[in-house]
């Protein structure tokens, strides 16, 4: 069994990917609460900007920042073009019918990336940002900055999504919208609007989760597609897609454990299972209470 000092370096790196996993999550949330919409493509719109961002920092000669506001742009862009074109189309349709045209998007770009970055000539490619250069340290752990900006992104989105939801015009229509969208449209609120508002933040925290986790993780086309949508995915699922307080609580024990069972050699090679795990044990657990709920409510 590993010692302490150990596991003390991936406390770092499992907060910091927890961050990017609860921005991540708290974007699914959000659209899915507003549009009913769960992106299955988040991951591959925020894989395909860090894409472009390494290519316009390492090809074109950009200076970084410009490749970075590309990846956050790209995915906000993209992602509210779908919403604008298929949005209205899926509204009507089933959840089943919205999650594949999404998981359809994700094969789309995947195989845009594996076609475009195929190669690097042997060279491994990755985005490194400034904050790597400098840090602090707790103990004997060396903080970067780009772990405490992965981990601070989280909690910043995260509280403030919850005020923008909660005392502004736009977020109180979300929420209208995420208990009973035709009424809500009855009452004048301007539905494509607010849609359209929802999948452009989903698609900027997409870019943002990119840039963030290609620097953290590594910059490739499978890691980026499906470890952020799956982790995110996770965190989304054991907060019932309802709370993104939950979320973020979820997404940072997901990150937590991922790292904290690398130092265990018996089970490195299990920690990619680590969201199916959790989301599991959470999902059981909730069912287990509801069942002992409504048994005590019939006796």
């Amino acid at each position: 069994m590993p010692s302490w000092s150990d596991f003390q370096p991936f406390i770092v790196s499992g907060l910091a990917l927890g961050g990017v996993y609860a921005l991540s999550g708290v974007g699914l949330v959000v659209l899915y609460r507003a549009t009913g919409v769960l992106n299955l493509a988040f991951g591959a719109v925020g894989a395909m900007g860090a894409f472009i961002a390494w290519s316009i920092i390492n090809k074109a000669g950009a200076p970084g920042w410009v490749g970075w506001i590309a990846c956050i742009l790209f995915g906000g862009v993209l992602t509210l073009g779908y919403g604008l074109i298929f949005g209205p189309l899926l509204a009507a349709r089933g959840p089943l019918v919205q999650t594949i045209c999404t998981l359809g998007l994700a094969l789309v770009l995947f195989g845009a990336m594996d076609l475009l970055w195929s190669s690097s000539g042997g060279q491994a490619r990755s985005i490194t940002l400034p904050s790597d250069s400098g840090g602090f340290m707790i103990g004997q752990v060396q903080v970067n900055w780009t772990s405490v900006i992965g981990l601070g992104a989280g909690i910043v989105i995260t509280a403030g999504t919850h005020a923008f939801l909660r005392y502004t015009k736009l977020g109180t229509a979300m929420r209208a919208m995420a208990n009973d969208r035709e009424i809500t449209a009855t009452l004048g609120v301007p539905v494509r609007r607010v849609e359209a508002a929802a999948w452009f933040g989903c698609g900027l925290l997409a870019g943002i989760a990119g840039v963030l986790l290609a620097d953290l993780a590594a910059l490739d086309d499978t890691t980026l597609t499906f470890t952020v949508v799956i982790s995110a995915l996770a965190a989304a699922l054991i907060a019932r897609l309802h709370s993104i307080w939950i979320t973020f609580a979820a997404a940072i024990v997901i990150g937590l454990v991922h790292d904290l069972i690398t130092p265990i050699t018996q089970l490195t090679d299990y920690r990619d299972m680590t969201p199916f795990v959790l989301a599991a044990i959470a999902l059981i657990a909730v069912s287990r209470r509801q069942v002992f709920t409504q048994s005590r409510e019939e006796g």
